[in-house]
């Protein structure tokens, strides 16, 4: 009895596991994949470049005559606007020079008068049995004489009085002024090299070298719509945030470098305090004279043309391709050549038509040339998944969508 029991214990649990073994041991169906329609879309295009900011001014100040540094009259960091008084250098040796030569003036204006007087004597004379030619000549060179040494001494007084101005030693621009090279109480002149700089802050360039192919092109795709004036220059900062103010192409070098065959292209941008910093500390605007920053040229107006999700597009050392799903739901390999750029989309300029449908999500699942189960991909946020009102191919009996993966 018990063995009769053991044997119909045993045949129950071989009848149960059998549907179990049939079904891990059957073959696994074509791939899930989520698919999207080819199909004009209205993208703003975007060439993405690496550039450096550039103040529009730049000044290094420098001693113009040779004395002591007696003050400094501001604060390391700080803007400071035209005609600020930065810098004074000891004044009394240039003080008194400039009464030696103001003295001097007098002296020769004293002889000019005299020699003056002088000849208009030997004038009044000759015209008298006493009078001679040669007294008028000599009295007339020696008049001119005075009067030419008078000019002189007028240009040496001119010269020291602007060497006393130098003295004081003002900015020429409006900016903010970098730390100090030299200390009150050390010896400066010309060759003491550079006392500050100032730097200009509103508005900066940013200069940033493109591909000269790359520069036609822009050139080309906006020449009905104004050249570059129709581009616009936004930023994005080191910390990946997008600088709000944009800017506009100012300039384009006119010369090639022959070694990469780029061309550098300039931009003015404002660069304005930053919300709620105080003006005159550190960190008060956003951008800084030699920063680093991602170059944004963007399209003044939206375009139509043909645009597929970037997560569809794959690479090899060939170019770009995608999968295309074809009518047999096979995922046929297609080599494209990409346009711009306007993330999350990739614009297509070859490679693909209108209506085509493609595979956007689960492509490390598929297989060139094999079967795959297509059904429409799910938008990401800001409908980046499918086209808007579109539709992919119709999922099998038992098929299901899949996400981007």
């Amino acid at each position: 009895m018990t063995t009769t029991l053991r044997l119909v214990s045993l045949s129950l649990f071989t009848v149960a596991l059998a549907p179990l073994a049939h079904a891990q041991g059957g073959p696994a169906g074509p791939p899930a994949v989520g698919t999207t329609i080819v199909q004009p879309q209205s993208i703003t295009e975007t060439n993405e470049f690496v550039g450096r900011i550039q103040a529009t001014d730049r000044v290094d100040l420098v001693a113009r005559v040779t004395g002591f540094l007696t003050k400094r009259l501001f604060t390391e960091g700080a803007e400071v606007k035209t005609g600020d008084l930065l810098y004074q250098i000891e004044k009394p040796p240039f003080e008194a020079d400039v009464q030696a030569k103001t003295a001097a003036v007098a002296q020769v204006n004293a002889n000019l008068q005299n020699a003056s007087i002088t000849l208009g004597r030997a004038t009044t004379l000759l015209s008298t049995p006493a009078g001679q030619r040669s007294t008028v000549d000599d009295a007339t060179a020696s008049q001119r004489a005075q009067a030419a040494q008078l000019l002189a001494a007028q240009a040496n007084l001119q010269t020291s009085q602007i060497n006393l101005g130098y003295t004081d030693i003002a900015a020429p621009i409006a900016g903010k002024i970098g730390r100090t090279n030299v200390t009150i109480g050390n010896v400066v002149g010309p060759a003491s090299g550079t006392l500050a700089t100032i730097v200009s802050q509103d508005p900066m360039y940013v200069v940033f070298p493109i591909a000269l192919r790359s520069a036609l092109e822009l050139r080309d795709r906006y020449a009905d719509k104004g050249g570059t004036s129709a581009v616009i220059v936004k930023l994005q900062l080191p910390t990946g945030k997008i600088y709000q103010p944009v800017g506009h192409i100012d300039y384009i070098d006119p010369i090639v470098a022959a070694n990469t065959d780029t061309v550098n292209i300039r931009a003015v941008i404002p660069n304005p305090y930053y919300p709620g910093a105080k003006p005159g500390t550190p960190g008060d605007r956003e951008l800084a004279d030699g920063e680093f920053v991602t170059v944004l040229l963007q399209g003044a107006q939206p375009i139509q043309t043909l645009a597929i999700p970037q997560a569809a597009v794959l690479s090899d050392q060939q170019g770009n391709y995608v999968y295309v799903v074809g009518a047999d739901n096979k995922a046929i390999p297609r080599r494209i050549t990409l346009g711009q750029a306007a993330a999350p989309l990739a614009t297509v300029t070859t490679g693909l038509k209108q209506g085509e449908v493609i595979i956007s999500d689960g492509l490390q699942r598929v297989r060139p040339n094999q079967p795959v189960n297509p059904a429409p991909s799910v938008p990401g946020p800001g409908g980046a998944g499918g086209p808007p009102g579109g539709s992919a191919l119709p999922a099998p009996a038992g098929g299901s969508s899949t996400s981007r993966q």
